[in-house]
């Protein structure tokens, strides 16, 4: 499978979060690249109704409630 790269800014709370997972799965010497991807394809390969997920996600970030 190739990889395409894409660029992502986020609030330094998530980079926190990712930065403790990191720290977590340092027996794996996992980088946060690949927290990332493992999260989004978790995500993705999940059952739920995406489209509706991140349409709540994206609305709640923006009144402030996430």
């Amino acid at each position: 499978m190739t990889k395409e790269k894409f660029g992502v800014a986020v609030g330094e709370e998530t980079v926190q979060e990712v930065d403790e997972l990191v720290a977590e799965c340092d027996d794996l010497g996992a980088a946060g690249s690949e927290i990332v991807e493992a999260i989004l394809t978790a995500f993705v390969q999940s059952e739920t109704n995406h489209i509706e997920q991140i349409r709540e996600i994206i609305i709640r970030k923006r009144k402030g409630t996430l």
